[in-house]
């Protein structure tokens, strides 16, 4: 079986020490393919140097981080956009979206750096992978303005209800980001997912975040993405197998990765 990781962040401090290790067991449990979005203007470097130590297999996106949003976003947006200016090696436009659980100070600017981010998806032919944190309405809000446009992409880490997955699967060219959430016991996924095609998902980590059971409570990598993939399988009572082969295909039309899918 292959994988690919759709969002993960290795490149943060948490994977300082043993960085090369974390990438090498992820090669070594089959995940072929790292997507890395950014969080703010201080992760850039390490996120880029990371993708240039594995070319062949780390790939960047850019983006700001909603919970990063502040007085100044308009001029760290220019600085962000400045750098897709320059390379044509990105493979998507995130993290983006918006964060109202821990606070709502930014909530206008938050969406307002959403919408701005939507239309470099536009603008570069870009995916987008989507945070949304008890701002699901809000996310739709901004969306629905885009309706009619080839914008597409992932709902990343979703972890909502039958209402909130027709909410974001009204938008046809979008999946559904499913990571360790999944394996959690009262998580309520089992309940929702077998009501969802499999063909609307791809697998992340949120690495270092939400390590899937049996692995919880202790930092996310992408090599425990076989233990996410074991769990979807036994929820829509299909062969692994067969579940990975779907999941394949959905996140390399996503992420318009077909042209790198003979060398993964």
């Amino acid at each position: 079986m292959r994988f690919i990781d759709t969002h993960t962040h290795p490149f943060v401090e948490e994977f300082d020490a043993d960085r090369s290790a974390v990438i090498e067991r992820a090669l070594a449990a089959d995940v072929r393919a790292l997507l890395l979005p950014n969080i703010d203007l201080s992760t850039v470097e390490p996120l880029l140097l990371l993708c240039k130590q594995y070319p062949k297999h780390c790939f960047p996106m850019m983006g700001l981080h909603p919970t990063s949003v502040g007085e100044d976003y308009v001029a760290v947006l220019d600085k962000m956009v400045s750098l897709l200016d320059c390379s044509t090696s990105y493979v998507g436009i995130g993290e983006i979206g918006m964060d109202l659980y821990w606070d709502k100070q930014f909530c206008k600017q938050q969406a307002d750096a959403f919408e701005k981010q939507l239309q470099w998806s536009i603008a570069y032919q870009l995916p987008v992978s989507i945070h949304s944190r008890a701002a699901v309405q809000e996310i739709d809000a901004v969306m629905k303005r885009y309706m009619d446009t080839p914008i597409k992409g992932v709902f990343h880490c979703f972890s909502g209800n039958l209402e909130e997955a027709a909410l974001l699967l009204k938008y046809p060219n979008f999946k559904l980001g499913i990571n360790g959430v999944a394996t959690f016991k009262n998580a309520g996924l089992a309940e929702v997912l077998p009501a969802i095609p499999l063909e609307k998902l791809v697998l992340e980590t949120d690495a270092p975040y939400l390590s899937p059971v049996p692995f919880r409570g202790k930092r996310n990598e992408s090599s425990y993405l076989p233990y996410i993939l074991k769990r979807i399988a036994a929820i829509y009572h299909k062969e692994e197998e067969e579940v990975a082969s779907v999941i394949w295909n959905n996140t390399l039309a996503v992420f318009s990765l077909e042209h790198l899918a003979g060398s993964l």
